[in-house]
């Protein structure tokens, strides 16, 4: 891996002026994650949740932001009344937000991702996810995946996921967990489909179809974290989230940024027709007809740095 002196890497392209260490860099070549503890500071976290519980509650328009919904926390007659906040399980598409813009934008946030993907930067996927309190159908966990699964662009090691924390985040209130490595080993992507669980799944949490509760218990590491806390993590990395079993909703804000020399990929006849048939259904119930896989990330990406190319 060595040549004389100077160390390739193969998942990081530069250290950015310094910014990432060399222990730093090693530590995600063979781990596919890395946490940098507190790049966000609690003022801009509030703003945060401060904006998603007013879109929640219909204060300020929600535009072309999409709002999802848990499946078993849906007020049913007879039921107690809970809040909006904790029906919303997850907002996407919200790079264009004049407040959640700011963590998409954040000079800092870009300078990390910057050392995975180069200088010109997209920002591909977007969302603010809410995990709401179990009630006891386990709908609240997210099974063992690969996001590669749900891309249409490639290469994969030119795409990194960040994941930040917005409040402290544990064990108990389904915090990441990890396979250390499964970027390399396997270092390919496995199929996926609706996992056979007893209790509710949630619409579009594909998992890897075989990586049970078994083999997860043995190798992951669980993340936890404190507020602005943020994991970057390659997009083969397999990882999930446990349940919430406390009385609170956690909440977490992500994007996953790609290289703008990435490019668009056919995935028909691939692991990945089935989320790409899902998207497609979504996308025609809501008038697009003529909207693929690929027209469905170009409509939600955004330049956050450099020049556009091919994305």
């Amino acid at each position: 891996m060595a040549t004389g002196n100077r160390k390739s890497y193969k998942y990081t392209l530069s250290s950015n002026d310094g910014l990432m260490s060399p222990e730093l860099r090693d530590f995600y070549e063979k781990n596919g994650f890395l946490v940098i503890r507190r790049l966000f500071n609690q003022t801009l976290l509030d703003q945060f949740k401060q904006r998603f519980v007013d879109i929640c509650d219909g204060k300020v328009s929600r535009g072309g932001i999409t709002v999802m919904r848990d499946i078993s926390s849906i007020v049913e007659k007879g039921r107690e009344f809970v809040s909006k906040e904790q029906i919303v399980n997850k907002i996407q598409d919200i790079l264009w937000d004049e407040v959640f813009e700011r963590y998409f934008l954040h000079p800092k946030l870009l300078d990390y991702v910057q050392c995975f993907t180069g200088n010109n930067i997209m920002a591909m996927h977007s969302m603010l996810i809410n995990k709401p309190p179990d009630t006891g159908s386990m709908s609240s966990r997210h099974p063992m995946h690969q996001d590669l699964h749900y891309f249409a662009f490639r290469p994969a090691d030119k795409i990194v996921a960040t994941w930040t924390a917005m409040q402290t985040v544990t064990e108990a209130n389904g915090c990441l967990f990890v396979l250390p490595g499964s970027h390399v080993d396997p270092g390919k992507l496995l199929p996926h489909e609706y996992p056979q669980w007893k209790g509710a799944v949630n619409k579009g949490f594909h998992g890897i179809i075989g990586h049970d509760d078994s083999l997860r218990a043995a190798k992951i590491i669980h993340l936890n974290m404190n507020p602005g806390d943020t994991v970057f993590f390659h997009p083969l990395l397999i990882h999930g989230s446990g349940p919430n079993t406390t009385k609170e909703t956690r909440k977490a804000i992500s994007c996953h940024f790609a290289s703008c020399e990435c490019q668009y990929i056919d995935v028909t006849d691939t692991t990945q027709q089935n989320i790409a048939d899902e998207v497609k259904e979504i996308a025609r119930r809501r008038g697009f007809d003529d909207m693929d896989f690929r027209d469905f990330w170009k409509f939600r990406s955004r330049l956050v740095r450099g020049l556009k190319m091919h994305l």
